[in-house]
């Protein structure tokens, strides 16, 4: 099977990141642990060496390591990495330095795209770029014991990359190409996939792992820390993986943290063999295969479970790649959550016997606490993912899947009806178990559509489901409160540290949604001038009131909205719009230029102030038929008449808003007795407001004639 060449760019970035060094093994982004070191360690980047970073990276060389572009003019276009489409609408402006998608929407620098296709924080794509551009990184001094933990880290993940590559390379020779290597082509396994995955094997020998890492310079003590050697009785080592087929587990970022062997002797009781916990591996926060899935997982908005490693790599080989698995233990909360970062819809694929039903009704009730939707695919009895994919296409696969995918409450409904049979207290059994389900769904509206289609399903009164949610959710509540309150006491001053899922990975990006939604398109449209023409001119005539105002002809864009809003008093009340129009009046203020401004913003470490940057800097205005047609030619002479038109508008909409909240507030006599105000007092206001309203509108439409 042919690999995806964009698949292969992506897995080769990880030659270029593995060597960031002690940010990726000191915060345990690897093993999503230790967040608080992370932040240190991260912070620790000289501005210098940011912005020398950021004036190095060029956007069409970052993101041709990822995807394959094509010069259209001055500008390169692709299908957008970050969803399906058939049709390219991904552009990037060399000239701008910024990519754009027309069909999603997303959009940033060369540190935002890194970031969003690679799922890191911004520290990390600084990092990338600056291995990327040979940019050495003179960390500030660091503490003795910071040192200390991050060489031994560092050091952990070199042995364990070290010994990915032994057990790799076994497959070429002796028992591992006879034993190991043919094991992998019995199940139908590509050479490509088994270099892809790193597969390998390890030997029967007591110590080969051993020797070989003495060999080439490893202490004992990191083999042992890393959870590749085991301490004997007699005070010797020897290795932790014997005569197995290795799978090496990836951290977030693609780095090597951990192993699982599989044994190929049907007598031997502990068929897989995992890594311990480690201080870079800690086996409940991590999934295999998220390296390889993520980018998939976040471009298809699900992520398909399955329990098997073998299915894993079978089903990534099928090209079916937003695909994980637990790393050797049940699925848990931490893993539940890391899958979160990249979407909030899990479809699980667990195997049809008893334990794989037991497993999918766990991780059900666990995935809906945690606010996701989950849906479950159950294969032919006789199949697992693995055995599935060899005997079909991946297009055979994949209508497989939408056909088969069944939601959590027709799912769970099968399989303990199939017990119930028609025994009434059985059922009714049953449908309190549904019930207990639908109580773990935070959201209120979703919770609710899944309680009447579980009355219609099973003919009772959705009143009575609502009834058993509602009590099921006091006693969670209850039970929460008491073991908060346990924590509490059980609590010493030492305890009070940030815990791992309190910042790892970075969050799946989300839009920006505006909290004041009245004002929300006027103030977009007010950064869309400064963003766009800022430092453009608004040439008055000189009798008008705005020449006389500025003791000017010529104003800016800029310093007319910024005198406007300090005149009127206002500010703008979005808070992520506000952020960028601060950030935007720190720089000209400073005196930079347009780019330079638009640039810093794009590669502002809030994401939210570079997002809307991105996105409002390569809108265009909107124009309608007349208002062009009555548009003079020159730049100047149209912002000169829709600048102020659109500040104009502003006082309008924020006094209907507020003429709306007093009207509201005449309804509520306690409330304004107890704010001191009186009707009539109200009502002079809203109908200042109203006057004042009049008099921009007539202005408006004076100015229309």
């Amino acid at each position: 099977m042919k690999e995806n060449p964009k698949i292969i760019r992506t897995f080769e970035v990880q030659k270029i990141r593995e060597k960031f060094g002690a940010s990726e093994a000191d915060s345990e982004a690897d093993s999503e642990a230790d967040s608080e070191a992370a932040s240190k360690a991260d912070s620790m980047i000289p501005q210098e060496t940011v912005q020398t970073i950021l004036n190095t990276a060029q956007i069409v060389d970052v993101v041709s390591d990822f995807v394959s572009l094509k010069r259209r003019g001055a500008n390169w276009v692709a299908c957008c990495p970050f969803h399906n489409e058939k049709t390219p609408s991904f552009y990037v402006s060399p000239s701008k330095g910024i990519y754009k998608c027309f069909g999603c929407g997303k959009a940033g620098s060369a540190v935002g795209f890194v970031m969003e296709h690679e799922h890191c924080s911004y520290n990390e794509a600084l990092r990338y770029l600056a291995k990327k551009y040979h940019i050495e990184i003179q960390e500030e001094e660091l503490t003795p014991e910071e040192t200390m933990r991050r060489q031994r880290n560092e050091s952990l993940l070199l042995v364990s990359e070290f010994a990915q590559k032994f057990f790799a390379e076994q497959l070429k020779q002796g028992e591992g190409k006879d034993i190991g290597l043919a094991y992998y082509k019995s199940r139908a396994l590509e050479d490509e996939t088994i270099a892809r995955f790193g597969l390998g094997w390890a030997p029967s020998g007591k110590d080969s792992l051993l020797q070989a890492a003495r060999k080439a310079g490893y202490k004992d003590e990191y083999l042992l820390d890393a959870g590749l050697a085991v301490q004997r009785e007699d005070g010797t080592l020897a290795d932790k993986f014997r005569e197995r087929v290795m799978f090496p587990i990836h951290s977030v970022s693609g780095r090597v943290i951990a192993f699982s062997g599989r044994t190929l002797k049907s007598d031997n009781p502990a068929k897989y063999v995992n890594s311990p916990d480690t201080p870079i591996y800690t086996k409940s926060n991590i999934l295999f295969g998220i390296w390889f899935a993520k980018s998939e997982i976040a471009k298809q908005d699900k992520c398909i479970v399955v329990e098997g490693n073998v299915d894993l790599v079978m089903l990534h080989q099928l090209g079916i790649r937003n695909v994980v698995a637990p790393c050797g233990t049940s699925f848990t909360e931490q893993q539940i959550r890391l899958i979160r970062k990249f979407t909030d819809n899990v479809t699980l694929m667990f195997d049809g016997d008893g334990a794989g039903i037991h497993a999918a009704l766990r991780a059900i009730d666990m995935i809906l606490k945690e606010g996701m939707n989950v849906s479950v695919v159950r294969l032919p009895a006789e199949d697992d993912p693995d055995s599935f994919a060899r005997k079909h296409t991946l297009e055979e696969y994949q209508n497989y899947l939408k056909e088969h995918e069944q939601d959590f409450l027709a799912f769970k409904s099968e399989i303990l009806l199939a017990d119930a049979g028609n025994d009434p207290l059985k059922r009714a059994m049953v449908i309190n178990d549904i019930a207990d389900t639908i109580a773990l769904i935070p959201d209120q509206v979703k919770a609710s559509v899944f309680v009447n289609a579980a009355a219609q399903q099973f003919d009772v009164d959705s009143e009575v489901i609502f009834t058993r949610v509602r009590k099921t959710r006091a006693k969670l509540l209850e039970d929460w409160r008491k073991e908060k309150e346990r924590e509490e006491k059980q609590r010493q001053p030492e305890d009070a540290i940030v815990q791992p899922e309190a910042a790892v990975v970075p969050q799946k990006p989300a839009a920006y949604h505006p909290e004041n939604k009245a004002l929300a398109t006027v103030e977009e449209q007010i950064l869309k001038f400064l963003l766009v023409d800022g430092l453009e001119p608004l040439e008055f005539a000189f009798d008008t009131p705005e020449a006389k105002e500025f003791q000017s002809e010529q104003v800016t864009v800029t310093e007319y909205i910024s005198d406007f809003l300090d005149l009127h008093g206002f500010k703008i009340e979005n808070q992520g719009y506000a952020r960028v129009y601060d950030a935007y009046l720190a720089g000209y203020d400073a005196g930079f230029s347009q780019e330079e401004i638009i640039r810093r913003l794009l590669n502002s470490p809030d994401r939210v102030v570079a997002g809307l940057a991105a996105s409002i800097s390569t809108e265009k205005y909107t124009l309608s038929i007349e208002e062009l047609k009555n548009s003079l030619t020159i730049k100047s002479s149209w912002l000169t008449t829709y600048v102020p038109k659109t500040m104009l508008t502003y006082i309008v909409t924020r006094n209907n808003q507020k003429a709306k909240q007093l009207r509201k507030a005449l309804g509520n006599p306690e409330a304004l007795k107890a704010e001191g105000s009186s009707e009539e007092e109200v009502m002079k206001q809203i109908m200042s407001l109203q006057e004042e309203t009049r008099r921009i509108k007539k202005k408006l439409s004076d100015n229309n004639e």
